[in-house]
């Protein structure tokens, strides 16, 4: 008789059918236009979120509330939202054009709207995976606001705890609360919550904001407030899609009016015919790269290149920014500011008139010919499935039939890294889309020696493109670590940005076959290190090095130095 085996799944498997779940349940509650997050309808999300347990929503499934990932999700989600019972994503639908006053999270860019006291509307233009990271958020407040109510219900008569009406109480209360009476509802915050009073304490100023230092307790309260009205009125919350946004998804209206846009200043300045060099980067490397140290050599004498750019990117140095801005505008930059809802902006670059003996790329042989000058198109991020979207336009050619010069697309970004620490860079040799079979290896023009000596470890390999960050799992992660696929880090866009790369060079012949393209990254978090996930913080100052070395190798290939 043959022994019966019995086989059991890896938590590396659970995990990979918790994200495929999410990714189904996500899409098939936008196809039917409206579900109840802590109703049936939400169960199998909730669940498999549970299942997965995200590094950055770290004790999602304990009873203790979980306080870092909380101040994440806030961050991300428009001042307000968790007095919302009734939340509508939406598209650009002209609410820009109305009284209502955009309300924009400090961490995310997108435009939300108040509509009355009990509605939000956020508004959806960056693609589905805005929809993924928005619906993920949350599920996990949601949750998050039931572990609170659990604490606050004390008997089966539906009677609340003395710590529950001692909070209202401070919360309600109209004056601002002075350090004894904060203490006080700190206090009886911790027995709510099931944590420390250290923890809330050194929490607590992370939530503040100029009109409400106690921002911390107003959003306890009201997610507290409405779960219990979810149990006892059973007044559930409700997410919708509006109609326009469902009708518009997928169909690239925002891109192509992005591309469009870039095109036609590109035929309005004459450029058109030029070689084109487009950068994925942030707003300020570039001009800062290559103007910075001629511009601010007095104001900063003695100071070395990267304590120049460590001083751009304090926030009180909006004066010494200025002055860069104006010596790139001077010299041929023309900024273009997103007016299509991409939430992309762009910077021009028009090398034929800058004076490269004023920059550290002084050793560039500048073509004689006007028209062999290269232009750079410097974009801000994509946000996932978008750089697809963004990328696939802006190669297509202009009009239907002129076809771009592109020579080469370089992408220098922030991804989560496997193989070290926070501030390392990452080479990739291959980009793999998870919870598909698709990957997408390149020649990348970028390699680990260019990178060496300069006191930055630095790593290559593949690279995993993931559904979103806050679906980061650690054994999943430690899988594609481990495993033959040798996976070094993890981001979003990578994947997306090449599919639309290799169909425009490769199949649609839209541009040079032989375009040359660039990686690097530089390691925002480690999801397998408890502590430095992105729940614990961004990089500060240490990330300014990383990021200006990429920018500048970019550069010298470009310029041939």
């Amino acid at each position: 008789m043959t022994e019966i085996k019995y086989i059991t799944r890896t938590r590396a498997q659970e995990s990979s059918a918790a994200v495929e779940r999410l990714y189904i349940t996500m899409r098939h509650l936008f196809n039917r236009g409206f579900y109840k997050p802590m109703g049936v309808s939400g169960e199998t999300l909730r669940e498999a979120l549970l299942l997965l347990r995200p590094e950055i929503y770290g004790s999602i499934a304990d009873e203790k509330v979980e306080l870092s990932g909380l101040l994440y999700v806030i961050e991300r989600l428009p001042i307000g939202i968790e007095e919302c019972r009734y939340i509508n994503l939406t598209s650009d639908e002209g609410y820009s054009q109305s009284h209502f006053k955009p309300i924009v999270p400090p961490k995310r860019r997108r435009n939300c709207y108040r509509i009355d006291y009990e509605q939000m509307n956020i508004e959806i233009t960056r693609g589905r995976s805005d929809i993924y990271d928005v619906l993920t958020h949350l599920t996990f407040m949601f949750v998050e606001s039931h572990k609170i109510k659990d604490r606050i219900l004390i008997d089966d008569d539906d009677n609340v705890s003395r710590d529950w009406l001692k909070l209202e109480h401070a919360v309600l209360t109209q004056e601002p609360l002075s350090l004894t009476e904060r203490e006080i509802a700190i206090s009886h915050t911790t027995i709510i919550l099931g944590r420390s009073f250290a923890e809330i304490n050194d929490i607590y100023s992370a939530f503040a904001t100029e009109e409400n230092p106690d921002r911390f307790l107003h959003v306890i309260y009201w997610l507290g407030k409405i779960a219990l009205e979810e149990v006892l009125e059973n007044n559930k919350r409700t997410i919708t899609f509006s109609p326009i946004l469902r009708e518009r998804l997928g169909h690239h209206i925002y891109g192509e009016i992005w591309a469009t846009k870039i095109k036609t200043e590109l035929q309005r300045l004459q450029l058109l015919d030029r070689p084109l060099h487009i950068i994925s980067a942030n707003m300020h490397s570039v001009m800062n790269s290559i103007f910075a140290a001629d511009v601010l050599k007095s104001k900063l004498r003695g100071k070395d290149k990267t304590e120049i750019f460590e001083e751009l990117s304090k926030t009180g140095n909006s004066d010494l920014r200025a002055l860069v801005a104006e010596r790139a505008t001077n010299e041929g930059m023309l900024f273009l500011p997103d007016t299509s809802g991409t939430n992309i902006d762009v910077q021009i670059f028009d090398t034929a008139k800058i004076k490269f003996d004023n920059t550290p790329f002084s050793k560039y042989a500048v073509p004689e010919n006007t028209a062999d000058k290269p232009v750079l198109i410097v974009m801000d991020y994509a946000f996932g499935e978008q750089a697809y979207e963004t990328i696939d336009e802006l190669l297509k050619p202009f009009n239907k039939d002129f076809h771009l010069n592109v020579e080469s697309v370089s992408i220098m970004g922030k991804a989560g890294i496997l193989v070290g620490e926070k501030g390392d860079i990452m080479i990739p040799t291959a980009h793999i889309n998870e919870g598909t079979g698709d990957n997408y290896p390149f020649e990348n023009e970028l390699n680990v020696e260019m990178f060496q000596g300069n006191d930055i470890p630095v790593f290559g390999g593949s690279m995993i493109t993931v559904l979103g960050t806050s679906l980061q799992n650690k054994d999943l992660l430690k899988f594609f670590h481990d495993s033959t696929w040798r996976v070094i880090g993890l981001e979003m866009e990578g994947a997306h940005y090449q599919k639309a790369i290799q169909s425009a060079s490769k199949i649609r012949k839209s541009i040079n076959p032989d375009i040359k393209v660039r990686y690097a990254y530089y390691a925002s978090d480690n999801p397998l290190e408890t502590g430095s996930t992105l729940a614990s913080g961004g990089l500060g100052a240490s990330g300014v090095k990383p990021t200006y070395l990429i920018t500048i190798k970019i550069l010298e290939q470009i310029f041939n130095c």
